[in-house]
């Protein structure tokens, strides 16, 4: 499968589109990626070449934790391998290597540690219900990655090899970590990249490191009733935060502040990168201390509503003008949201499923556009609020039953434990993901025995 486009970087309304910053950035970005063959014909350095890949097995084989134990919960665990790709600005890609899973050691001075010179990507390996192995959409992940690396000045790649990385791993591991009579299980694969030049100044690097590992995760699909996983538990599924709605089904969100920004327009939001992420866990931590679950980040003083926590945010509204139903996410222009893997599923499939009535829900229309919590307000008040729901690898679709801004609520309609729309193509996903329905986006691993 070819990596699918990403698309095109843009300045967004809020910036002016020949600004000396965004022609800086958008040039600088060009010039990281000159071409998609991986080697680049001007300097001669070595593409990243999976074929080559060096294969250590492990001598030391561990135990497999169960799914639902202390050691899954805590994701910590990794599988028996993990595969190294060393790149050096003097000679390019060096051979992958597939070897036992554990540390590496970088110089104290590496770029990473001081200039967030970091990337990487979230998927998941799924052990489908006829008993094979899938990966989701795997080329998104890698052109996404490439995309990302770009952006902190790490050296291009081709992501078809990135791809091949990820699928010999899960190749090699995947038999024994995710056994066949684990149908519907899955774990986690984590793709990072660093930079490891050991220099302290401020440029780009001219040594990095790509590596691909599997983690041991807890399912955060399960019903929000339930206890969640220590390592999520803030608070909000079963804490004591005052300003916790009780007995709310869903997610339950707390609104950001004018004085806390996520990304903006000519950032670097829609690049998976650490400093996205570092900088959130504050805010994070004081809303779980408040007894909710997530962020529902929002920008600028009109208060544009952008994502939930780390994950892409949907709702359905009844329109003012048209009566029609439509399925509102924020757009991609402005590259203030992260491109989501699942967001972009989860609206080809609107997009080619419910535009006609399905299974007695009503059509809806799939609409990108800024949207406000001015909007919402409105839309409640006026009972045109039909659902809303994050979307992401991590909680998959997550059905959100309530948000809190500036001390008051929005009780989000919900049908049992989820909205019809959040439920319904949540089911298409799980069938497409683990092998109910045939699907160019499952991609069958051939496992090693």
């Amino acid at each position: 499968m070819a990596p699918a486009p990403l698309t095109p970087e843009s300045s967004g309304t809020s910036t002016p589109t020949g600004s000396t910053a965004t022609s800086l950035t958008k040039a600088g970005i060009k010039h990281m990626l000159p071409n998609t063959n991986g080697t680049d014909a001007e300097d001669g350095l070595a593409r990243l070449d999976a074929s080559s890949m060096k294969i250590t097995l492990t001598q030391q084989p561990r135990a497999v934790p169960a799914p639902d134990s202390a050691e899954t919960k805590a994701q910590k665990t990794c599988t028996d391998h993990m595969i190294t790709a060393r790149w050096t600005a003097e000679s390019g890609w060096e051979a992958p290597e597939l070897k036992p899973y554990g540390a590496f050691s970088i110089m104290p001075t590496a770029s990473v540690l001081h200039y967030a010179t970091e990337c990487f990507e979230g998927l998941k390996l799924y052990r489908g219900y006829d008993g094979k192995l899938r990966l989701f959409r795997i080329a998104r992940n890698c052109a996404r990655m490439r995309q990302s690396a770009a952006r902190i000045a790490l050296p291009d790649f081709e992501p078809q090899e990135l791809e091949k990385m990820i699928i010999a791993l899960a190749a090699q591991d995947g038999a024994k970590w995710l056994p066949k009579e684990r149908k519907g299980g899955f774990l986690y694969v984590r793709p990072t990249f660093i930079a490891t030049e050991e220099a302290l100044g401020v440029q780009r690097p001219k040594e990095a490191l790509l590596y691909v590992i599997i983690a041991c995760f807890p399912d955060m699909t399960r019903s929000l009733a339930t206890p969640a996983p220590p390592a999520l538990d803030g608070g909000a599924n079963g804490g004591q935060g005052e300003e916790k709605k009780k007995g709310t089904s869903g997610l339950k969100l707390l609104a950001s502040s004018e004085d806390t920004i996520r990304a903006w327009p000519g950032g670097f939001g829609y690049a998976k990168v650490g400093a996205n992420y570092g900088p959130s866990l504050v805010a994070q931590g004081e809303a779980r201390a408040r007894g909710f679950d997530q962020v529902l980040w929002l920008f600028g003083k009109e208060s544009f509503v952008t994502e939930a926590g780390a994950s892409n945010f949907f709702v359905v509204i009844r329109s003012k003008q048209t009566g029609k139903l439509e399925l509102i996410t924020a757009p991609l222009n402005e590259r203030i949201i992260l491109e989501g893997v699942t967001r972009a599923s989860v609206i080809d499939l609107a997009k080619e499923r419910l535009a006609a009535k399905w299974d007695g829900l009503e059509p809806v229309e799939v609409v990108e556009r800024r949207f406000t919590m001015d909007e919402l307000i409105e839309a409640h008040k006026d009972g045109r609020f039909v659902e809303a729901f994050a979307a992401g690898t991590a909680f998959f679709i997550a059905p959100v039953g309530l948000i809190h801004f500036r001390g008051g609520d929005i009780d989000i309609p919900m049908d049992g434990d989820s909205g019809a729309y959040a439920r319904t193509i949540k089911q298409w996903l799980v069938d497409i993901m683990y092998g109910n329905a045939s699907h160019e986006w499952g991609i069958v691993v051939d496992e090693k025995a």
